[in-house]
């Protein structure tokens, strides 16, 4: 399983080694994702004109809630979880490596083809409209701002099956050495921070979209492996609050950020801790979560959004700003951020933006729950031809990471994400055709 493959209506027919506790997980971590991005963005409407400010910053509390709040190391902890366990089913049908990551390329970047082919059209008619440069810039960097987890999860989806192979021979000393390469690569990182040479140091931190996030979803093979049930729920919550402990001598006396969200891009070791803090709480309430799990709307929603999770990331943020940009145009109040009257209106714009979001992606999950299998008449590529597509594919959404989206990379974008697909859909076989030809 993975970010795309939760697909069955109800429990009723699932496997029985299926974790229902996981689905929940991922999919709490969805409506969690849309919120923090809701809540970031504030509209101010006065006679300057219209600003953007991030209301969040202005919470006293902000940076330290980040480590209850930041839940893509979560996420990336319970997309293991799914990664190990689709990769063991399908060795156990004679699958390989270049069908594991042929089936992942397809379901992580059909959806994301549209998305970029909607951003390059728009972003082009704003263009051709007169829409003000600095404005423009603005909207298409914040529509692309979720773009970085494809890059970062296509990096880490094509990183399972080595690294099963490593969790197999030697779990502990993988986790270890996966633990050390963070370390190095952030010391050499903050070390080289304040040269006076000028020196961007950014991109050594950039190493770290392998080792820290390759260590969150290797914790999330444990997971698949039971590791975490051997302890007790007070060793569990213990151990919680340790990485909690753990993070105030690394931040407020050491050389990380406070804020995770800061540490997110590139990614740095304290995440570690905090996906680490959270999968320990979780599997603390799991028996609870079991039950609330089979409680029948539960479910219901959990397919609703579980089915079409990847649309539905991919699409919040664009349609978030579509949101605002049709209030302003209705010349709706727009109370000042931060005030308590723009806290009491956070609800009605949120629950709007998930009834915006599951419209848009009713029609787009398709591309999303289509299915991977070769069509009659065709092989599939060589592996080395998946390897080149996984690379075209982590290329656009990697740039708008470093660089932010306009309308050239969406552009761009658009055509290697079309090429990673069409290699990896696979070729018409020349020898079967003439077969049925005959």
């Amino acid at each position: 399983m993975s970010v795309t493959d939760t697909r069955h209506s109800t429990a009723r027919g699932l496997p029985a080694s299926r974790d229902l506790v996981v689905d929940f997980i991922r999919v709490a971590c969805m409506f969690a994702v849309v919120a923090v991005h809701l809540l970031m963005m504030g509209i101010s409407v006065d006679e300057l004109g219209i600003g953007v400010v991030n209301p969040l910053t202005s919470l006293s509390w902000f940076a330290q809630g980040t480590w209850f709040a930041q839940v893509m190391p979560l996420f990336f902890v319970v997309g293991g979880f799914a990664s190990l366990t689709s990769w063991r089913s399908l060795q156990r049908r004679g699958g390989d490596a270049g069908e594991y990551l042929r089936n992942r390329v397809l379901r992580l970047v059909r959806p994301t083809v549209a998305l970029y082919a909607f951003l390059a059209l728009a972003l082009w008619i704003a263009t051709a409209a007169g829409v003000p440069g600095d404005l423009l810039a603005v909207i298409a960097a914040g529509a692309g701002v979720q773009l970085w987890f494809l890059a970062a999860y296509l990096i880490c989806q094509a990183m399972v099956p080595t690294m099963a192979k490593f969790h197999q021979a030697a779990p502990y000393r993988t986790i270890a050495a996966l633990a050390a390469c963070a370390v190095v690569v952030d010391v050499l990182r903050l070390g080289l921070e304040r040269n006076p040479w000028g020196f961007d140091s950014n991109p050594i931190g950039l190493l770290n979209m392998v080792f820290v996030w390759g260590l969150l979803q290797q914790l999330g093979f444990f997971y698949a492996d039971g590791w975490f049930d051997h302890f007790a729920k007070w060793q569990l919550l213990l151990a919680a609050a340790g990485c909690y402990l753990v993070l105030v001598p690394l931040t407020y006396g050491g050389p990380y950020p406070v804020d995770m969200l800061t540490s997110q891009n590139p990614p740095m070791f304290p995440l570690v801790l905090v996906g680490l803090a959270h999968v320990m709480v979780v599997k603390a309430l799991y028996p609870w979560l079991q039950r609330l799990v089979q409680v029948g709307w539960v479910q219901k929603v959990m397919f609703l959004v579980g089915s079409r999770a990847m649309t539905i990331y991919l699409w919040h943020l664009p349609l978030i700003i579509a949101m605002f940009g049709i209030a302003l145009v209705l010349r709706l109040p727009f109370p000042e951020p931060a005030s308590a009257q723009w806290w009491l209106s956070r609800p009605l714009f949120y629950v709007a933006a998930w009834v915006l979001v599951l419209l848009v992606s009713t029609p787009l999950v398709r591309l999303e729950l289509a299915s991977t299998a070769l069509a009659p008449g065709t092989v599939r590529p060589a592996t080395w031809r998946i390897a080149v597509a996984t690379v075209l594919a982590v290329v656009p959404p990697f740039v708008v990471m470093r660089s932010a989206l306009d309308t050239a990379n969406a552009t761009w974008g658009l055509v290697l994400l079309i090429l990673a697909v069409a290699i990896v859909t696979g070729r018409q076989n020349a020898s079967l055709l003439r077969k049925a030809s005959t």
